[in-house]
């Protein structure tokens, strides 16, 4: 590493310890946003379930820390129940099991996580809208509710559990949905120039497009920053898992927007399109998500390109380190402050969130050149 990360060591170091500090509260629980300086412990089925036990992972591979490996496996154990309960999945399958199951049997080849992980992405196979060429999103959120029209650019970060799943199965048509389903987002979620739509509703009999929708965002047509950022990794690993060209330049698309519309210190505002006096809210995790992504584009790219995203990628992190770290608090439990999670429906804004420290702490891995991450 050059003199010039030096910070990454220091970074990853103090992340570890706080990291350590918080497993004697939160065990094998699964943590969402941080109150009062206390992450927030959600039920197993949730669908943040998997960046606690993925950063466990991830401090483990470099520290070898025991009790880190069996808290993980502790969490993966838990989701048994979930898969059990089928009936309380949703889309964000890949969320829970590539953290968890793949990354198991990625380190250390256990059957156990394999089949669990066979078991999630069939699962989310079955989600697949075959006239719409989606993947549908949350299950009916009341009785008689119909939602089943409704895709979300998150799922991006879902197809990898698919691809995974072909490769060890040999049946290439977990494959062919995740493309499907990627096709489909390339062509009504990514706007010409790089934005994205957090929701989509098309016709669930008919698959015609019926809307794009603001969801987390600040209207239909702003630019959700953590969307944005879904997108960028999302179809940087389509690229990765397809060699599609066409996943590739859309993926540049994204970042390149999201690039441009980031204010001095690197860090983008929840929604880039949200009103002048709602903008200076940040949303950290999309910073963090974005920068792992970015530093995995960069690998894929050449030349200048290669240099941009690289160059984007460590600015947000060191920015994130040295402007948004809970360093100094003990007494809060979180990473990273100034994540922003729902602002329309006014929850956890302006709080740590667990998958910006989970994507914080990939993203400080990727700047010390270990090897392919668990989405890969």
């Amino acid at each position: 590493m050059n003199t010039e990360l030096s910070w990454v060591n220091e970074a990853w170091n103090r992340s570890l310890e706080k990291t350590l500090h918080n497993t004697a509260r939160i065990g094998s629980g699964f943590p969402h946003a941080s109150q009062n300086g206390v992450y927030q412990l959600e039920a197993p089925n949730w669908w943040t379930a998997g960046f606690w036990p993925g950063m466990l992972w991830l401090l483990y591979q470099e520290s070898g820390q025991e009790q880190l490996k069996a808290l993980a496996e502790e969490c993966e154990a838990k989701l048994d129940e979930v898969l059990d309960g089928f009936e309380r999945l949703d889309h964000d399958m890949g969320f829970m099991w590539i953290l968890t199951s793949v990354a198991n049997y990625k380190l250390h080849g256990n059957e156990a996580s394999r089949i669990r992980a066979l078991k999630a992405a069939n699962y989310l196979a079955a989600r697949f809208n075959l006239k719409g060429q989606y993947i549908r999103a949350w299950n009916p959120w009341t009785e008689g509710a119909r939602n089943d029209g409704l895709a979300i650019i998150d799922c991006c970060m879902n197809m990898p559990l698919l691809y995974w799943a072909s490769r060890v199965s040999d049946d290439p048509r977990f494959a062919h949905i995740a493309e499907a389903h990627t096709d489909t987002v390339l062509k009504h979620f990514i706007r010409a120039d790089g934005s994205v739509y957090h929701i989509v509703n098309f016709d669930p009999h008919t698959g015609e497009m019926l809307e794009g929708l603001g969801g987390q965002g600040y209207a239909p047509e702003s630019a959700w920053s953590r969307g944005a950022a879904w997108a960028l990794y999302g179809l940087t690993l389509a690229y990765h898992h397809t060699g599609k060209d066409d996943y590739y330049q859309a993926a540049k698309r994204v970042a390149n927007f999201f690039l441009s519309r980031l204010p001095e210190d690197h860090v983008p505002a929840w929604d880039f399109r949200a009103p002048d006096e709602l903008r200076n809210l940040r949303d950290s995790s999309a910073g963090s998500c974005a920068a792992s992504g970015l530093l995995l584009l960069a690998d894929k790219s050449e030349g200048g390109d290669a240099d941009v995203y690289r160059a984007g990628g460590e600015r947000i992190l060191k920015s994130l380190y040295e402007n948004y770290g809970a360093w100094d608090d003990p007494a809060e439990e979180g990473l990273l402050l100034h994540g922003t999670s729902n602002y329309p429906q006014g929850t956890n804004i302006d709080v740590p969130l667990i998958y910006g420290d989970f994507f914080f702490v990939e993203g400080l891995a990727r700047l010390k050149g270990r090897g392919p991450s668990y989405w890969e």
